[in-house]
């Protein structure tokens, strides 16, 4: 029962990395008149999948305690995953969707212009997954000990390629592998009981 448990939450977890993985390798190297329409289609279908990132960030976290430290570090995970959603989903409607549009109507000189407000919104987004990724990270760290450090080793390579690889090939999609391995990781980290070590002392008395 307790790998099943495991084995669903990973699959959760890895799916939305997984499938923009898939999506970078189809994502055009650039964006001309003839990649215009499928640049921008792309980007449509992409929409809803960026947000689902931070489910590697949270299911981990799901049902920890919390009290304390944790609770304030559980609240800066919720923030930055909500900061990451918002400001990324802004990259994905700017730089995808709406400079492929202005393209494929023949209208190149706004893509540039376009590309710049979706960078600056794009890098804002992963700042905030980051520093979720750190949040995240400390509470499991606090619960389970030295189990995260392989998980946490990964995400935080993704994290700092993610600032500037987007989806694109290969850079791109080696980057959302990492996602999707390092949530494996700590998902599975995190199944374990909690280091008692590391557990807040109980009252003992009333």
């Amino acid at each position: 029962m307790r790998s099943l448990r495991i084995l669903r939450r990973t699959a959760v977890v890895t799916a939305a990395p997984l499938l923009l993985a898939v999506a970078g390798l189809m994502h055009p190297s650039h964006l001309t008149a003839a990649t215009a329409g499928h640049w921008a289609g792309l980007h449509i279908v992409l929409l809803p999948v960026f947000p689902f990132l931070v489910l590697g960030l949270l299911v981990p976290l799901w049902g920890r305690p919390r009290r304390d430290i944790e609770g304030a570090l559980t609240v800066l995970s919720w923030t930055g995953c909500i900061g990451y959603a918002a400001y990324y989903s802004g990259l994905d409607a700017v730089a995808g969707i709406s400079a492929g549009t202005v393209v494929d109507h023949g209208v190149h000189g706004a893509a540039g212009r376009l590309f710049a407000t979706g960078d600056e919104l794009g890098r804002t987004g992963v700042y905030g997954l980051a520093g979720a990724s750190l949040a995240t990270c400390a509470v499991l760290w606090r619960r389970h000990g030295v189990r995260v450090l392989p998980g946490a080793a990964v995400l935080s390579v993704a994290c700092w390629s993610f600032v500037d690889s987007h989806i694109f090939w290969p850079k791109g999609v080696f980057t959302m592998l990492g996602f999707a391995v390092a949530f494996a990781l700590l998902t599975v980290a995190a199944s374990w009981p909690a280091d008692r070590a590391r557990e807040p002392e109980s009252l003992t008395n009333p």
